[in-house]
């Protein structure tokens, strides 16, 4: 008599039940808070190459004359 054979069904009801009656309730999924907002990424510094100085034949006329005065 105390050796009955356990059925895994009748348990798994009984743990399920309260589940089953909160969400009748509250609604399917369950309500949760959202995450929380993500800060935004740091920008990344982008390197500024200096332009060479053109010296000679190869300069325009433009840079000429602002070098000269």
């Amino acid at each position: 008599m105390l050796k009955q054979k356990l059925n895994w069904k009748r348990p798994l009801f009984y743990v399920l039940l309260p589940i089953f009656f909160v969400m009748a309730f509250l609604g399917f999924p369950l309500p949760v808070a959202p995450p929380p907002a993500t800060k935004p990424a740091q920008e990344q510094a982008v390197v500024v190459k200096k332009k060479k100085k053109r010296i000679g034949l190869l300069m325009r006329k433009e840079d000429r004359q602002d070098d000269a005065s």
